[in-house]
This record gives structure tokens, C-alpha cells and sequence, in this order.
């Protein structure tokens, strides 16, 4: 299955211009110097995996090279939302 992802600056392109940027609204620690090895691990590997519509960051690589948050559902994979 390929996906269509909507660039907010370029239009609809194919999943293979872009890149995953994770989960969005996860802020980097404010003093990192301070966490222990085991709060980097939690930082970098723990995340949540809902079912359902969940907000992503996607980089458009091979075209624009902005980021941007998009909507997706995971049972689906649908893009219910994408903006800048």
C-alpha cells in the first residue's frame, strides 16, 4: 500500500518524498546534560501507539524540505489532517 501525503506547500505527492518524523509536540529536554542514561533511553524509545488519529511530524525530503504536523489514523492510515 502506498500513501498519499498532502504537502501543505506542494500538494499531494507520494510517500516516498517524505520522512517520519515521530510523534509531534515532544519536547527535547530543557537541561539534557542532567537526564541519566535510562531517562535519554525513555526520551528517544518511549513514545505512545494509539489506535486511531494520532499527530505526526513529516519532513517533504524530496521536495520543499519543510516539516509539518499531519493528523494520521493508525488503523487506517488515512490522513485526516495536514498543515503547516
Amino acid at each position: 500500500m502506498v500513501l498519499l501525503i498532502r504537502c501543505p506547500w506542494c500538494g499531494d505527492r507520494d510517500e516516498v518524498e517524505f520522512g517520519y518524523g515521530g510523534a509531534a509536540n515532544v519536547a527535547y529536554p530543557s537541561d539534557p546534560d542532567l537526564l541519566s542514561d535510562v531517562e535519554w533511553g525513555e526520551y528517544v524509545f518511549v513514545r505512545d501507539n494509539p489506535r486511531g488519529p494520532f499527530v505526526e511530524r513529516w519532513v517533504h525530503s524530496a521536495g520543499c524540505r519543510r516539516w509539518f504536523d499531519a493528523v494520521r489514523d493508525t488503523v487506517t492510515h488515512e490522513f485526516l489532517q495536514e498543515g503547516p
